[in-house]
């Protein structure tokens, strides 16, 4: 189904209509089957102005009736992004929100959860050192309402443009009796492209190199199951739309916080720093002390220091509510820290320097060792020990 742009959305959009129609016909329609076709047309109107927002002269008109989306990988010079090829790698990712929408179910906040699924995504796209170039969505649902799916899609639309990548098509299933009503699920995908020997994969990390963190907006997008058993549920279950420690917001607003898209502030540290950055992790399911030692060599590990970081008060709950061990802690939530930047020592303070002038808050919080010697009151990893 086009998204009346002429460009190609590929997405259906049935949309089950409530009220029994009788087909005059005598005869058994989709209709009556509890799909309405024609409601998919409001959808695609909804959601137009975001998806063209999201696109450029690299996405080809869809007219012509295709069924996928078509992405020019080179301008007429022959060049990507302004510079000629020479072994282009295209880097594929796939995530979706997981239960953090539940709490969006909860607090009827569907505005953020796309820009949750896009940066679930392109962040993984980015730390290989890639450039998002496309996404792709699928929503799931039992009765698809298309004011939902249109917040949705926006939010979606509005991720794409945080990390310069075109919204080039997605689908919606509907699976009545599936899903419970009034709830759905999202995931994503996303395209992006490095050259070869630009590729980041941990390769030149060296003991002494220094650990920059990049600050999260809070929970993002993991860890929700365990949000939602300590904080949701039970006779102490919270209230979402109460501010619990006088932050100045609900404890619902703090959770459903999107998840920070780092793309454009990494890319930029990489056009002037690459040679001096050695690899990125994006902090999500198991926290800091699983997710780092994925870009460590045989044989090191890193020490990080608690106390160079600001850990957002939302987790001092979660820990103090469960109560939940602090090792829990580091190793299903970020902590406060959303991306790790991994830097030769004589770059750092440069390289830190640049990210706050970006507008991220940056600390150096640790650094990379040969032969983790584990210290007295550490919280330990396989490799990483966190000390105060």
């Amino acid at each position: 189904m086009k998204n009346g742009s002429g460009r190609s959305r590929g997405r259906s959009w049935p949309v089950v209509d409530d009220t029994p129609v009788e087909s005059q016909s005598g005869k058994v329609s989709y209709r009556d089957a509890g799909v309405d076709i024609d409601a998919g047309n409001e959808v695609v109107s909804r959601i137009r102005d975001a998806v063209q927002s999201t696109q450029d002269e690299r996405v080809l008109d869809g007219s012509h009736g295709a069924f996928g989306g078509f992405f020019r990988l080179l301008d007429g010079a022959g060049q990507l992004f302004g510079k000629p090829l020479k072994d282009p790698i295209l880097v594929g990712a796939t995530d979706g929100v997981g239960t953090k929408l539940k709490v969006a179910f909860a607090c009827k906040k569907l505005d953020t959860v796309g820009i949750d699924l896009v940066a679930m995504c392109v962040n993984d796209l980015v730390v290989g050192g890639a450039r998002p170039l496309f996404f792709l969505d699928y929503v799931a649902t039992g009765k698809i309402s298309p004011e939902a799916i249109a917040v949705v899609v926006e939010g979606i639309a509005e991720g794409c443009r945080q990390s310069g990548c075109a919204l080039l098509g997605g689908e919606t299933a509907e699976m009545p009796g599936f899903y419970q009503p009034g709830e759905l699920d999202l995931a994503g995908f996303s395209v992006g492209v490095v050259e070869k020997e630009e590729i980041l994969d941990g390769a030149r990390v060296a003991a002494g190199d220094v650990i920059i963190g990049l600050a999260s907006n809070g929970v993002h997008s993991n860890g929700f199951s365990l949000v939602r058993r300590v904080l949701m549920d039970g006779e102490n279950a919270m209230p979402l739309d109460q501010d619990p420690a006088n932050w100045g917001h609900t404890l619902g607003e703090e959770l459903m916080k999107p998840t920070r898209i780092y793309v454009k502030s990494l890319l930029s540290v990489l056009e002037n720093h690459r040679s001096s950055v050695h690899a990125l992790a994006h902090i999500t399911g198991g926290g800091l002390l699983e997710n780092i030692p994925r870009v460590l060599g045989a044989g090191q590990g890193a020490t990080l220091h608690r106390s160079a970081w600001e850990r957002p008060p939302i987790f001092s709950l979660i820990e103090e509510m469960g109560p939940v061990a602090t090792e829990e802690m580091d190793r299903v939530f970020n902590q406060g820290i959303g991306m790790t930047v991994i830097v030769d020592r004589a770059s750092s303070e440069t390289i830190l320097q640049q990210f706050r002038d970006l507008g991220e808050t940056a600390w150096v919080i640790g650094e990379v060792v040969d032969g983790l010697q584990v210290e007295s009151g550490a919280d330990v990893g396989e490799r990483v020990q966190i000390v105060s």
